[in-house]
């Protein structure tokens, strides 16, 4: 363990005007309060903080950094408080603090929630200040070195798994090389050893069949080869780590003889001017591999990082990478965000929000509402290689691979991507959907009637952009069902003779109903959460059946009593339906509970159901994906009377009809609807709308009019 004088001395290195007051108060303080405790090695607790500060002095940190590494943990595993910690070390550090400090305490309802909900808060507490995430990284580091001490091997790789896909992609962002590589590299060898092991033994089998004696004569003919030219420089040769060979194996489907640019090879010289005059030399020298050449130094990558990139046929017939930088770049490209983080500087935080990639995570926490939404659209934020692309103006929009110019739009402003109506790439239109290359100039065209389109999520790639589409069609579909909740009720109200009035929906008749607003009350209406009959009774409780059980029958049937008088809403009997979809029933078909019944998703309008043998389905056949298996619910009532469409034929004799709606009533129906559509001297042919529960009612009604000697004909009407 370092001891307190060490510590300091680390500090002092780089900052002879360290707070050795400071520092040490918080040394004997987290000391003091971890106390006897242990970790998983039997080591004293307070090992871990005190590596963590550790970490950190190599990333050259002021001793406020310094000082929450110690702290991290006092506020989660011992009695210690927030206001202790603001009390002794003042608010800078129990900010910082309370950033790192692990989320445990909060209660979720599965491992998914709880990982994207601490994530959340890490992006949230890293915005305002980006010294919270370095801490944290340093954490996970020292964690993860530790982790073979855990005898659980599934919490193993439950830490190795989160280490792979959040913190290592986050300190890339950063660009912070050294660690995102030795956390890529631990994870992995958890995750999955053997491939490790493997390659591991590999790369010893070359070192000792004369591979170092190799690298160290290319380093030596590069060496003679850029000095000749009047350049100073300084060459070393780096192993790629056991995870990126692995990836690269795994990405291009090749074996590990295959590979030809295991070694990279670093060429440090004094300013911008030489690096580009070594890249000449060493292009003029070798030939180079076509498409891998890559200028980082006029287009650095999005965390700060830059460098010349090469790959030529070198040294020996040696298939090289080889990377020219300069002394400041390799220290950016090492530590990243830490290099810029001077400890001098007494001005407070570093502000994460200048960070254009945290600005777009920052945009997805607030857009998004489900953790595996959430989840999904950080990662791709985090993971994907890199395009570079520019505005009309010349700005450079940095975005991942695979993105279109949906992507870019809204990378470059939200209002930009939701009125996005097409693009011009190069000049030339092309589809929304097209991928987008390096060097591109984009040009975005818009309208003010332009809304974003389901259809986009299907192809953009960026978290900004899926989060933006989700929320406007959870809106859209929100406003749909307000407008469908609101059209339920009105459509009771006036069966009963009353006039639809908003002043009605009060706040007492919400509460009644579990719900915030009146809004959300139509939204539920709508949704087939909430009947609209029990709302109308709620309103009208003297016409509930159980007071007006005549009057009830007279105008929906024994059907409509025996659905109601439940009194409970429910949604409506329907499995497979997609969660937050609005519901309309086909009018072409009038499925009834007891019919085969199919769900086709209407842009915009949510699922109509049709019967499975309805006719219109025919102009769905094309597009399969718009499809929904969905069934009735068995055993389930409906919360409302359905429509069933009959067409009928009747004798043109006195008294037919009246013996026709007598017939329907008697059999539980009420008529709601009859249109005569052919006339003759002995018949008539009509189609009649009548409220039933289901299809077994329907038949019962349908047996009866068959067996009445004026009813000619009747038959379920189709597609009229």
């Amino acid at each position: 363990m370092l001891r307190q004088y060490e510590l300091i001395d680390r500090i002092k290195t780089y900052d002879p005007d360290v707070d050795e007051d400071l520092v040490n108060r918080a040394y004997v303080y987290a000391m003091k309060m971890h106390g006897t405790q242990t970790r998983a090695s039997g080591d004293p607790y307070f090992s871990h903080p005190l590596e963590v500060a550790g970490i950190m002095t190599e990333m050259k940190m002021d001793s406020a950094t310094i000082c929450t590494a110690l702290l991290h943990d006092t506020v989660e595993d011992t009695d210690v408080t927030l206001d202790d910690l603001r009390r002794l070390f003042g608010e800078e550090i129990c900010h910082l603090v309370d950033g790192v400090t692990k989320l445990s305490k909060i209660e979720y309802q599965n491992a998914q929630e709880k990982q994207a909900e601490n994530f959340r808060k890490l992006i949230l507490a890293m915005s305002e200040d980006i010294r919270v995430l370095l801490v944290k990284l340093a954490d996970r580091l020292h964690n993860m070195r530790t982790l073979h001490h855990f005898n659980d091997v599934k919490k193993q790789k439950r830490i190795a798994t989160e280490t792979i896909e959040i913190y290592a992609p986050l300190a890339e962002r950063i660009g912070i090389h050294k660690i995102k590589e030795e956390l890529e590299d631990l994870a992995f060898g958890v995750l999955n050893q053997e491939a490790r092991e493997g390659i591991h033994a590999r790369l010893n089998y070359l070192r000792s069949e004369g591979g170092e004696a190799v690298v160290e004569r290319i380093i030596g003919e590069l060496s003679n080869k850029i000095g000749e030219a009047g350049i100073k420089s300084n060459i070393f040769g780096r192993e790629k780590t056991r995870y990126s060979i692995w990836k690269k194996m795994k990405r291009k489907n090749i074996s590990f003889e295959q590979l030809s640019d295991i070694m990279a090879f670093r060429v440090m010289v004094s300013d911008v001017q030489e690096c580009y005059h070594a890249l000449g030399v060493i292009h003029g020298l070798y030939p180079t591999v076509p498409g891998r050449f890559k200028d980082y130094i006029s287009l650095p990558k999005p965390n700060g990082y830059r460098s010349l990139h090469t790959t030529v046929i070198g040294p020996e017939n040696h298939r090289i990478e080889v990377q020219i930088r300069t002394k400041e770049m390799h220290e950016e490209a090492e530590l990243g965000v830490a290099a810029h983080w001077s400890y001098k500087q007494h001005d407070g935080k570093v502000d994460g929000r200048r960070y254009r990639w945290l600005r777009e995570l920052m945009d997805i926490v607030e857009h998004t509402q489900k953790p595996e939404e959430f989840m999904e659209s950080t990662k791709l934020e985090l993971y994907q290689d890199q395009v570079f692309c520019f505005t009309p103006n010349g700005d450079l929009i940095a975005l991942p691979r695979g993105a279109t110019s949906i992507d870019f739009a809204y990378a470059v402003h939200s209002k930009l991507g939701d009125t996005t109506m097409g693009a011009k790439v190069n000049g030339r239109i092309i589809p929304l959907s097209t991928p987008l290359s390096n060097g591109d100039q984009v040009e975005i065209t818009t309208s003010k009637n332009q809304t974003p389109s389901p259809n986009w999520e299907k192809f953009v790639v960026t978290g900004k952009a899926k989060a933006r589409i989700r929320r406007f069609i959870r809106q859209q579909q929100q406003a749909e069902y307000i407008n469908l909740g609101k059209a339920m009720l009105q459509k009771v109200l006036k069966q009963e003779g009353f006039n639809y009035n908003e002043k009605h929906l009060n706040s007492d008749l919400c509460r009644k109903f579990k719900m915030d607003s009146t809004i959300d009350l139509l939204a539920g209406i709508g949704s087939g959460h909430i009947s609209s009959r029990e709302v109308f009774y709620t309103l009208h409780p003297e016409l509930h059946p159980k007071e007006k059980e005549k009057t009830l029958k007279n105008l929906f049937g024994n059907a409509e009593k025996k659905t109601h008088q439940k009194g409970k809403s429910s949604p409506m009997p329907i499995k497979g339906l997609i969660p937050g979809m609005a519901l309309h029933f086909a009018r072409c078909c009038h499925p009834l509970p007891g019919d085969k019944i199919v769900g086709i998703v209407m842009t915009g309008k949510g699922v109509t159901i049709h019967t499975i043998d309805c006719e219109t389905l025919e102009s769905f056949a094309d597009t399969p994906e718009r499809w929904l298996d969905i069934s009735w619910e068995e055993g389930e009532d409906s919360p409302e009377s359905h429509v069933g469409r009959l067409l009928v034929t009747i004798a043109n004799t006195q008294g037919s009809l009246g013996t026709l709606s007598t017939v329907i009533g008697k059999n539980g129906g009420n008529i709601t609807n009859l249109k005569i559509v052919n006339r003759s001297l002995d018949f008539w042919d009509m189609v009649i709308d009548v409220y039933v529960r289901d299809l077994n009612h329907l038949s019962d009604i349908i047996a009866a009019m068959r067996a009445t000697a004026e009813i000619t004909a009747v038959n379920r009407a189709r597609s009229r």
